[in-house]
Protein backbone atom coordinates (compact mmCIF):
# COMPACT_ATOMS: atom_id res chain seq x y z
CA UNK A 1 0.00 0.00 0.00
CA UNK A 2 3.09 2.44 0.59
CA UNK A 3 3.93 5.08 3.12
CA UNK A 4 2.08 7.58 4.71
CA UNK A 5 2.24 11.23 3.30
CA UNK A 6 0.66 14.18 3.88
CA UNK A 7 -3.04 14.59 1.95
CA UNK A 8 -3.78 10.65 2.84
CA UNK A 9 -6.65 9.57 4.70
CA UNK A 10 -5.20 7.10 7.60
CA UNK A 11 -7.29 4.79 10.23
CA UNK A 12 -5.24 3.74 13.28
CA UNK A 13 -5.33 2.88 16.35
CA UNK A 14 -4.53 4.50 19.14
CA UNK A 15 -4.01 4.53 23.10
CA UNK A 16 -3.35 8.27 24.99
CA UNK A 17 -1.23 8.22 28.02
CA UNK A 18 -0.06 11.13 30.76
CA UNK A 19 3.43 11.38 32.30
CA UNK A 20 1.60 9.01 34.97
CA UNK A 21 0.82 6.39 32.95
CA UNK A 22 -3.14 7.13 33.18
CA UNK A 23 -4.93 6.27 30.20
CA UNK A 24 -6.79 9.48 28.96
CA UNK A 25 -8.26 8.45 25.72
CA UNK A 26 -8.08 4.99 23.55
CA UNK A 27 -9.57 3.27 20.65
CA UNK A 28 -9.68 -0.13 22.08
CA UNK A 29 -12.93 -1.58 21.46
CA UNK A 30 -13.90 1.09 19.07
CA UNK A 31 -13.15 2.01 15.25
CA UNK A 32 -10.12 3.12 14.64
CA UNK A 33 -9.90 6.87 14.31
CA UNK A 34 -10.44 7.90 10.86
CA UNK A 35 -8.44 11.25 8.80
CA UNK A 36 -6.56 13.34 6.52
CA UNK A 37 -3.34 13.53 7.27
CA UNK A 38 -1.66 16.86 7.58
CA UNK A 39 -5.18 18.50 7.66
CA UNK A 40 -5.43 19.41 11.57
CA UNK A 41 -7.79 17.42 11.93
CA UNK A 42 -5.49 15.56 14.69
CA UNK A 43 -2.75 17.64 17.07
CA UNK A 44 0.09 18.63 15.54
CA UNK A 45 2.66 15.90 16.94
CA UNK A 46 0.60 13.01 16.43
CA UNK A 47 0.22 14.73 12.24
CA UNK A 48 3.82 15.19 12.44
CA UNK A 49 5.07 11.19 13.61
CA UNK A 50 1.94 9.72 10.83
CA UNK A 51 4.15 10.41 7.35
CA UNK A 52 6.34 7.48 6.55
CA UNK A 53 4.53 5.00 8.54
CA UNK A 54 2.96 1.72 6.83
CA UNK A 55 -0.27 -0.46 7.48
CA UNK A 56 0.45 -2.50 10.05
CA UNK A 57 3.27 -0.63 11.83
CA UNK A 58 3.28 0.45 15.62
CA UNK A 59 4.87 3.16 17.04
CA UNK A 60 5.18 5.16 20.69
CA UNK A 61 5.14 8.77 20.10
CA UNK A 62 5.93 11.27 23.17
CA UNK A 63 4.58 14.88 22.42
CA UNK A 64 4.86 17.59 24.41
CA UNK A 65 2.31 19.76 25.52
CA UNK A 66 2.85 22.95 22.59
CA UNK A 67 2.41 20.16 19.91
CA UNK A 68 -0.89 18.54 21.70
CA UNK A 69 -3.19 21.05 23.34
CA UNK A 70 -0.66 23.91 24.03
CA UNK A 71 -0.29 25.72 27.18
CA UNK A 72 -2.06 26.55 30.58
CA UNK A 73 -3.47 29.50 29.32
CA UNK A 74 -4.32 32.04 32.41
CA UNK A 75 -7.06 34.38 30.12
CA UNK A 76 -9.04 31.27 29.85
CA UNK A 77 -9.75 31.22 33.62
CA UNK A 78 -12.65 33.28 34.90
CA UNK A 79 -14.13 34.34 38.38
CA UNK A 80 -17.75 34.87 37.64
CA UNK A 81 -20.41 35.67 40.06
CA UNK A 82 -21.74 32.95 41.46
CA UNK A 83 -25.45 34.52 40.87
CA UNK A 84 -24.62 34.53 37.62
CA UNK A 85 -24.93 30.40 37.18
CA UNK A 86 -28.44 29.26 37.33
CA UNK A 87 -29.57 27.87 40.72
CA UNK A 88 -30.41 24.61 39.19
CA UNK A 89 -27.27 23.57 38.21
CA UNK A 90 -25.14 21.81 41.73
CA UNK A 91 -22.12 23.35 41.69
CA UNK A 92 -19.11 21.14 42.58
CA UNK A 93 -15.26 21.52 42.01
CA UNK A 94 -14.71 19.05 38.75
CA UNK A 95 -17.86 19.85 37.19
CA UNK A 96 -18.08 20.78 33.58
CA UNK A 97 -20.80 23.44 32.12
CA UNK A 98 -21.39 24.37 28.68
CA UNK A 99 -21.22 28.42 28.42
CA UNK A 100 -22.25 30.62 25.06
CA UNK A 101 -18.96 32.54 23.83
CA UNK A 102 -19.04 35.77 23.35
CA UNK A 103 -20.70 35.88 19.48
CA UNK A 104 -23.28 33.85 21.19
CA UNK A 105 -22.31 31.25 18.17
CA UNK A 106 -20.56 28.13 20.00
CA UNK A 107 -20.78 25.92 23.22
CA UNK A 108 -17.76 26.07 25.19
CA UNK A 109 -17.31 23.60 28.04
CA UNK A 110 -15.88 25.07 31.32
CA UNK A 111 -14.47 23.46 33.82
CA UNK A 112 -15.65 24.76 37.98
CA UNK A 113 -11.84 25.00 39.39
CA UNK A 114 -13.05 27.14 42.46
CA UNK A 115 -15.88 27.98 44.49
CA UNK A 116 -16.73 30.47 47.23
CA UNK A 117 -19.86 32.27 48.35
CA UNK A 118 -19.83 34.67 46.22
CA UNK A 119 -17.92 33.56 43.06
CA UNK A 120 -17.22 30.36 40.90
CA UNK A 121 -14.37 30.20 38.65
CA UNK A 122 -14.35 28.73 35.34
CA UNK A 123 -11.30 27.17 33.27
CA UNK A 124 -11.98 27.09 29.68
CA UNK A 125 -8.46 25.42 28.73
CA UNK A 126 -8.81 22.06 27.09
CA UNK A 127 -8.52 19.39 30.10
CA UNK A 128 -5.56 18.05 28.87
CA UNK A 129 -3.87 21.87 28.16
CA UNK A 130 -0.47 21.91 29.52
CA UNK A 131 0.24 18.16 29.69
CA UNK A 132 2.99 16.25 28.02
CA UNK A 133 1.22 13.07 26.19
CA UNK A 134 2.56 9.77 25.01
CA UNK A 135 0.25 7.78 22.24
CA UNK A 136 1.01 4.36 21.29
CA UNK A 137 -0.14 4.06 17.91
CA UNK A 138 -1.02 1.12 14.82
CA UNK A 139 -1.86 1.87 11.22
CA UNK A 140 -4.93 -0.06 10.26
CA UNK A 141 -5.16 1.29 6.54
CA UNK A 142 -4.49 4.08 4.13
CA UNK A 143 -6.45 5.93 1.43
CA UNK A 144 -3.72 7.18 -0.85
CA UNK A 145 -5.26 11.21 -1.64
Amino acid sequence: MGEIKSGDTVAIHYTGTLADGSTFDSSDGRDPLEFVVGSGQIIPGLDKALPGMSVGDKKVVEIPCAEAYGEINPANRQAIPREQIPADIPLELGLTLQMQSQDGQHAMPVTVVELSDSEVTLDANHMLAGKDLTFAIEVMSIKAA
